[in-house]
C-alpha cells in the first residue's frame, strides 16, 4: 500500500487553498453573520502564504512540511482560526514524527491528534457550532473504516458541516448571537470542509492506496 507523500500533501494544500479563495466572500459572509467578519479574508492570506512556502521548500519527512504549513498559517492568519488552524497542523505533524509517507492508520492518528488540539486550545466540543463538528465526525469515520473511502469520507464531512447551521454557538464570537447564532452555517467548518473534501479528491485523483 502507497501512502500519502510529501507531493500529496503539497497537492492537498493547493487544492484547499484553491477552495478557499474560491469561496473567500462566502466565508466572509458567513463570518459577518455571526462572527468578526473576516474569517475568508484570513484564510486566503494564509493558506497563499502555506502554498508559497512549502512549494519553494525541500522536504526530507511529512511531518516537516505539515509543520511548515502549520507555522506559517499561525503566523499569517489572524483572528481564531490561525491559532486553531495552525494547532491541528502542528499537532497532526508531530504526530508523524520522521515518516516519509502517511499510510493509513497514520493519517487517522494524526487527524484525531489536530482534533485534540482543537479541543484543547478552542475549549470546544461536539455540539458548539466550531470546527470540531466537522473535525470529529471524520476523526470517528476514519476509524470505522479499514481503508481510506474517499466518497464517504467526503459525504460524512459535508454533512458535519451542515449540521452546523441548525446549532446553537456556544464558543467564539458566534455565541454572543445565542439563538441567532441558529440558521447560519459556521465558517470553521465550512473551511474545514474544504481541507478534508481536497485531501479525498487528491487521494482518489492520484490513486493513492490507503
Amino acid at each position: 500500500m502507497m501512502g500519502l507523500t510529501n507531493e500529496h500533501l503539497a497537492k492537498w494544500l493547493e487544492k484547499t487553498n484553491a477552495k478557499i479563495q474560491e469561496n473567500k466572500t462566502f466565508l466572509t459572509n458567513l463570518d459577518q453573520a455571526i462572527g468578526d467578519g473576516d474569517h475568508g479574508i484570513n484564510m486566503s492570506r494564509g493558506f497563499d502564504e502555506a502554498v508559497k512556502k512549502i512549494s519553494s521548500t525541500e522536504y526530507k519527512t511529512s511531518s516537516d512540511l505539515l509543520k511548515d504549513w502549520a507555522m506559517t498559517l499561525l503566523s499569517k492568519v489572524g483572528g481564531a482560526s490561525g491559532p486553531l488552524y495552525g494547532t491541528a497542523l502542528l499537532k497532526f505533524s508531530m504526530s508523524m514524527k520522521d515518516k516519509e509517507e502517511v499510510d493509513y492508520s497514520s493519517l487517522t492518528a494524526g487527524i484525531e491528534e489536530g482534533l485534540n488540539g482543537l479541543i484543547q486550545r478552542g475549549q470546544a466540543q461536539e455540539g458548539h457550532k466550531t470546527m470540531v463538528d466537522v473535525w470529529s465526525p471524520v476523526v470517528t469515520f476514519l476509524k470505522e473504516q479499514p481503508a481510506f473511502n474517499p466518497e464517504g469520507f467526503k459525504e460524512i464531512a459535508k454533512e458535519a458541516m451542515e449540521k452546523t447551521k441548525d446549532m446553537k454557538a456556544i464558543k467564539g464570537r458566534a455565541a454572543y448571537l445565542k439563538e441567532r447564532s441558529i440558521g447560519h452555517l459556521d465558517p470553521g467548518s465550512v473551511s474545514s470542509y474544504y481541507l478534508f473534501s481536497s485531501l479525498a479528491e487528491v487521494i482518489e485523483e492520484e490513486g493513492v492506496g490507503l
